[in-house]
C-alpha cells in the first residue's frame, strides 16, 4: 500500500477529492461486507452511515489528505461553520453526531479508523506517522475491523460461542482479501 500513486490525487478541488474519498470509502466498506448510505444532499453531521443490516447505523466522517508536515500526515478535525459573510467558527464533533472517523492518507493509500471516543469533542490537528512502528494512530491503520464489529447487533441475552477450523473458511477469507485488492486497484485507475 505504501507509496502507489492513485488518481484521487490528481483532483484538485478539495470538496471532489474529498467526494472522491467517500466514494472510495463506501466501496471499501461494502467489501466488508457492510451496507452504506450518505445524508441527502449532503447536508447532515456525518458523511456515511455504515451497517451491517442487523445492528446500528454507524455515522462516520470521511477525511482526506495529502498534506504532509515533516515526514508525517496531517488533517485538521474539526466542523467550520459560516454564518452568512461572517468569520468562520471552528468546533469540534458534537456528541452523538459521529461514531467513527474514516481518514484516507492520499499517497500513501492508507485508511485510518478512529472511534470517536479517540477524539472526542474537540478541534485537533491530526499528526499521522504511518511509517512510525511508535505511532499511537497506528493501531487504527486498516482497522476496518472495527467498523465491523461495531456494527454487530447488541446481545440482550448470554451468548453461545461455536468454533470450528474450515479450511472453506479460510479459502473464502483469502478470497475476499484478492477481492478488495482488486477493488483498490480498480478506484485507482478513475479519472
Amino acid at each position: 500500500m505504501k507509496y502507489r500513486k492513485i488518481m484521487g490525487g490528481r483532483i484538485k478541488k478539495p470538496s471532489e477529492r474529498g467526494a472522491w474519498a467517500e466514494l472510495y470509502f463506501m466501496v471499501l466498506a461494502m467489501t466488508y461486507g457492510l451496507k452504506v448510505s450518505s445524508p441527502y444532499g449532503g447536508f447532515g453531521p456525518y458523511d456515511v452511515g455504515v451497517e451491517n443490516g442487523a445492528g446500528p447505523i454507524l455515522r462516520t466522517q470521511v477525511k482526506c489528505t495529502s498534506y504532509q508536515w515533516r515526514g508525517h500526515y496531517v488533517t485538521n478535525i474539526c466542523v467550520t461553520a459560516v454564518r452568512g459573510n461572517g468569520p468562520r467558527r471552528i468546533r469540534g464533533y458534537t456528541p452523538g453526531t459521529v461514531d467513527f472517523f474514516a481518514i484516507y492518507l492520499l499517497p500513501a493509500d492508507d485508511w485510518y479508523i478512529l472511534p470517536y471516543s479517540v477524539i472526542g469533542n474537540r478541534t485537533m490537528l491530526l499528526h499521522l506517522y504511518p511509517e512510525s512502528k511508535r505511532s499511537k494512530y497506528n493501531k487504527y491503520r486498516e482497522a476496518w475491523h472495527l467498523l465491523v464489529d461495531a456494527c454487530q447487533p447488541r446481545a440482550k441475552s448470554s451468548i453461545d460461542i461455536h468454533a470450528s477450523c474450515d479450511e472453506e473458511a479460510e479459502a473464502r477469507v483469502t478470497r475476499e482479501e484478492i477481492e478488495r485488492a482488486a477493488v483498490r486497484r480498480m478506484f485507482r485507475g478513475v479519472l
